[in-house]
């Protein structure tokens, strides 16, 4: 029995001494992994310290702008760490805005133009062309009907100031009339801090109660937001909803609505309202005054006719009946003569 003991013991010690070397092996291989990692720490922590030391130094050289910086905001009470992140974080900032800048920035292609819109729409409207066209000319009255255009004031008879806005965005325009031809055509172009248009619209007379009209618009965005909305066609969908807004307008307003009929030639007036007014009428008056003559000399026709036809009608007449009378007098003569004979 003591010696089964003595082997029992004997099997128990051995496990005990293989269980200590696997865990003393486990932690050296543990030790072994845990320093490396801390070598490759500091190996990048180096790394990363010399390339702060080299942007330093690159710093230095070229000015000292980056290393400016950090030295203002110490002076300023911040800790160096904090100032090297900052300055560290502003720089980046200032690397993704000239990145979108350079996304959304002008696009030139063949022609050496920056990418613009074209919006093309066209609306039939029940009123005639001279109605149609005389209330597009009231642009005072624009902000009334439309969501897109909040104010416009008219500084003379070629240039006017708008107000628009598109979605959230907001701005302003100075247009100017290029050419203005009454119940034809109207073109202008119109400069502002976020961008430019020109534009022409145009009147056609289908019949007489119906009118035609022809929108054109070639806009070019400036500015960040103005660029990224142009993406959205958001200008383009503006434009097409207040067009539908005139149409409407139009169809139940007042047709006898007295637009500007001045005629505009390369951005200058050469006849003014007064002038073109005066010369419809002169015009009206004259057709009036043509189909009056054309109806008098109708009628002065028709009683010449009429009159000599009577005047043919008698004479024939008179001259007929002493013929008639004549003959039948002779016949009684004869009549009588043969009676006598047969007595």
């Amino acid at each position: 029995m003591a010696d089964t003991k003595t082997d029992t013991d004997t099997g128990k010690d051995d496990v005990k001494e293989q269980a200590g070397s696997g865990l003393d092996a486990l932690r050296d291989e543990l030790v072994d992994y845990l320093g490396a990692q801390a070598e490759h720490l500091v190996e990048k922590t180096g790394e990363r310290l010399t390339d702060l030391t080299q942007q330093l130094l690159d710093s230095a050289d070229n000015g000292g702008g980056f290393l400016t910086g950090v030295g203002s905001r110490i002076l300023k009470g911040e800790s160096p760490l904090k100032a090297l992140v900052a300055q560290k974080a502003g720089d980046v900032k200032d690397k993704v805005v000239e990145g979108a800048k350079s996304l959304f920035g002008k696009s030139k292609g063949k022609s050496g133009q920056a990418k613009i819109t074209n919006i093309i729409e066209v609306l039939d409207i029940g009123v005639p062309i001279r109605d149609a066209y005389n209330h597009w000319t009231q642009y005072d009255e624009f902000s009334g009907f439309t969501k897109g255009v909040q104010s416009v004031s008219q500084n003379d008879e070629v240039t006017s100031d708008w107000k628009l806005k598109v979605g959230p965005s907001k701005r302003s325009y100075k247009a100017t009339t290029q050419t203005q031809i009454p119940d034809d055509r109207i073109v202008w172009t119109s400069e502002g801090a976020k961008g430019t248009t020109r534009g022409c619209v145009t009147f056609h007379e289908i019949t007489p109660d119906l009118t035609r009209i022809v929108l054109v618009v070639v806009y070019s965005p400036a500015g960040f937001f103005e660029k990224t909305g142009n993406i959205w066609r958001a200008q383009g969908r503006r434009l097409r909803l207040d067009f539908k807004n005139f149409q409407r307008y139009v169809s139940f307003a007042d047709p006898d609505v007295e637009g500007w009929r001045g005629e505009i030639r390369d951005g200058e007036v050469v006849r003014s309202h007064e002038e073109v007014v005066e010369e419809e009428q002169r015009q009206e008056e004259g057709e009036e005054g043509e189909e009056g003559e054309g109806d008098e000399e109708y009628e002065d026709e028709y009683d010449e006719e009429e009159g000599e036809g009577e005047e043919g009608d008698d004479e024939e007449y008179d001259d007929e009946a002493p013929d008639e009378g004549g003959d039948f007098e002779d016949e009684e003569e004869e009549e009588d003569e043969e009676e006598e004979e047969a007595r």
